[in-house]
């Protein structure tokens, strides 16, 4: 009676044990390297944003003629309101019209960020409740999707170019045209969830006994979504950045006048073979920021996302 009582003393406590050993996922995220890497650099990237003013104090649109197509490092000579001249150290140089382009490429952060947290989470909303409505409702699943493969049947950057053309360059219509192109991908992912888990047990015992559907859907499938949804997330952010860039750099994208990467290097690539630093400061800073959020999507899905966790 002993052994037998010991015995499964010892099975439910080695059962304890074994749970309580299971990393959270916390402290898997703490462990991935993607992660680590690429959220500090994210977090250093975007602390640029709210400390721009006190990092320089050059606004990034004044304009120095005498200053022009200057190598980094030179002497900038400045003037105050009271028009007292003053000397700044221009770290990145400065582009055809004379303005800094340390100050334009900090400034510029602010609008590319604002592109892609904006785009990110407006196609992840309208996705996510297209989705959901498509993978439910099997009526409206083939309407939907035929629309969906017939947008993603256009490149993106084609659809972008086109709808702003149409409607006019400014930061709202950019971040539309962006927006419309990203929204099949997540409608794809949020209804091929929602298909699956509609087969499940549950939910057919929750339609049975006449569950309305909106609990359904909020109670059962929407929580199953959000692991993945902040993984496509990630990566539509990365992608808009990207793809505000290349629209700016056509001149299609954000008024000229506005400081962003794209801007920045559109207006430096004519005198690039002379004067490269004007195209090589923001396209670094694109490239490091792209490359933290691809690294920090990368690294949530492998930490996530049940089928592709792995131990660390």
């Amino acid at each position: 009676m002993t052994d037998s009582n010991s015995t499964i003393i010892s099975a439910e406590s080695a059962e304890a044990i074994e749970v309580t050993d299971q990393p959270s996922t916390w402290s898997r995220l703490i462990k991935n390297p993607g992660v680590v890497i690429g959220g500090l650099l994210l977090a250093l990237i975007v602390s640029l944003v709210p400390a721009a003013p006190l990092i320089t104090s050059l606004d990034p649109t004044d304009i120095s003629p005498r200053n022009r197509n200057k190598a980094p490092g030179y002497e900038t000579v400045h003037k105050d309101d009271e028009g007292n001249k003053y000397k700044v150290v221009a770290h990145m140089g400065t582009d055809k019209l004379g303005r800094d382009v340390f100050a334009r490429v900090i400034y510029g952060a602010r609008v590319s960020l604002v592109v892609g947290i904006s785009v990110a989470a407006i196609a992840v909303s309208l996705g996510l409740f297209i989705g959901l409505i498509a993978g439910y409702f099997r009526w409206v699943d083939t309407i939907v999707m035929r629309i969906m493969d017939g947008l993603m049947a256009i490149p993106a950057i084609l659809l972008a170019i086109a709808l702003v053309s149409l409607s006019g360059a400014t930061l709202l219509t950019v971040i539309m045209a962006i927006v419309i192109p990203e929204i099949p991908r997540v409608v794809r992912v949020v209804r091929s969830i929602v298909l699956s888990i509609r087969e499940e047990p549950y939910v057919e015992a929750a339609i049975s006994v006449g569950t309305p559907t909106a609990k359904i859907l909020w109670r059962h499938v929407l929580p199953n979504t959000l692991a993945p949804l902040i993984v496509q997330g990630t990566f539509i952010c990365g992608s808009a950045i990207l793809l505000e860039a290349i629209l700016s750099f056509l001149g299609v994208g954000v008024p000229p006048e506005i400081p962003t990467w794209g801007n920045i290097m559109a207006q430096g690539r004519d005198l690039f073979q002379i004067f490269p630093h004007s195209i090589f400061y923001p396209g670094i800073f694109l490239t490091l920021t792209v490359l933290a959020i691809n690294m920090l999507g990368d690294g949530l899905r492998d930490t996530i996302d049940p089928r592709m966790s792995k131990e660390i």
